[in-house]
Order: structure tokens, then sequence, then C-alpha cells
């Protein structure tokens, strides 16, 4: 199945030559809940990402069952009650770098991406702060941004709402290898 993702991944987003194309398939993306009473965390260190260093888009695709808690009761919950997992597998943010940074230079470049997040049966808009990094020749990207739970049809149960913050913190991190 990993493959199988991977594999479509590359044939719906590469055309052309693969110059500029850059992939890899352990991207990670952890998120934190801070709420009143508790703190929940979680990562997914097999995140499929791909970039095109000449158009600026990437892609990035998570599968929701991938993310590793603390304590495997709240991955039940995570994956059952809020996510929905088996009926909205992947989380998937397609979008483009506003203003490209140069690729062949080293350096660290604070870039904006405008695109989607499709995530639990909502697409919805996003314009994401994120860092370019590139020594040596590897491009290496990061960001640190936040969504609402809501915006994404997921429920917090009233019963719970001390525990799970409406408010989510995402961090993104991936290195990347040319193709």
């Amino acid at each position: 199945m990993k493959y199988l993702l991977t594999a479509l991944l590359c044939v719906g987003f590469f055309s052309g030559a693969f110059a500029q194309k850059y992939f890899t398939k352990q991207a990670s993306i952890k998120f934190e809940s801070e709420a009143p009473m508790e703190t929940i965390s979680a990562i997914n260190q097999q995140v499929v990402s791909v970039l095109d260093s000449e158009t600026g888009d990437m892609q990035w695709s998570a599968l929701v069952k991938s993310f590793r808690f603390d304590k495997a009761l709240m991955q039940e919950h995570f994956n059952e009650n809020y996510l929905e997992s088996d009926a909205y597998p992947k989380a998937i943010f397609t979008g483009r770098i506003v203003e490209n940074p140069p690729y062949d230079e080293d350096g660290e470049y604070a870039v904006v991406v405008k695109g989607t997040l499709d995530m639990h049966g909502e697409v919805n808009d996003v314009e994401i702060p994120a860092v370019i990094y590139v020594r040596d020749g590897v491009i290496s990207a990061s960001s640190n941004f936040s969504v609402l739970v809501a915006d994404y049809g997921i429920k917090i149960p009233k019963v719970v709402k001390d525990n799970v913050s409406e408010e989510v913190k995402i961090y993104v991190q991936a290195q990347y290898q040319a193709l």
C-alpha cells in the first residue's frame, strides 16, 4: 500500500524531465493539541512529499493511521472518533511556493506556500509560512502553523472540551532527494 501511494503520487505529480523534481517518503508531521487539562501530541514519520523546484509546486500526503501517540487509547480515539481514518484515510496538502527561492544557492529562505489542505473530507484554502533550506545541494523544508478543527468538520464532544483544543499546532519537516 505504501509503495502504491508513492507510485501514484509520482505518476500524478511529475511530468517532463526530472531535473527539477525532489521527493521524500520520510517527511514528518507532528501535531499538538494544548488544552487546559492535557496536551495531546502525535507524529507521523512516513509522510510522502514532492517538490518541483522549477515551479514551486509542492504536495504532501499522510496516512492518518500512521500518526503515533504516547498512549494507545489516544491513538484509538483519534482514528475512530475524531479523524475517522477508515472513512478519511489521508490528509493531503497541495500548493505552490509564492516566491520560489534559488535552489542552487546555499541559504535559508522564508517563503509562503498557498494551497489547499484536504483532511477529514473537508478542503480549505490555506496560506502557510515555511522555510526552505539549501545546504550543499540538499533541499529541506520546515513549517509551523495552526488549524482549527472545526474547519475540517472535526467535532469535540463537550465532555472532553478541556482535554482537546479547538486549535491544533502543526509542525512539518522534510529532507528531499533529487529524482
